[in-house]
């Protein structure tokens, strides 16, 4: 779905940034040029900007504990 009408940015625009090593709404907008128009789009684009870093972070979380568990299971 197109997010920012003015630059032509899509949610997945945006979670493609953040897959790409976006950190922050700044450094989304940065890459994608969304909200730096008329700034309509702003709250959604954080929202979804938002959404994808913290399904990122899970991510992270999840295949940091994987050796961990690997690890555990081989000492008992």
């Amino acid at each position: 779905m197109y997010v920012c009408l003015c630059k032509g940015v899509s949610d997945k625009a945006i979670r493609q940034a953040v897959a790409q090593g976006a950190r922050s709404w700044r450094d989304v907008r940065e890459q994608t040029g969304c909200a730096t128009q008329c700034g309509k789009c702003a709250c959604m684009g954080k929202t979804i900007a938002r959404d994808a870093m913290e399904q990122s972070a899970a991510a992270q979380s999840v295949a940091m504990r994987q050796p961990m568990l690997a690890e555990l299971a081989y000492a008992l």
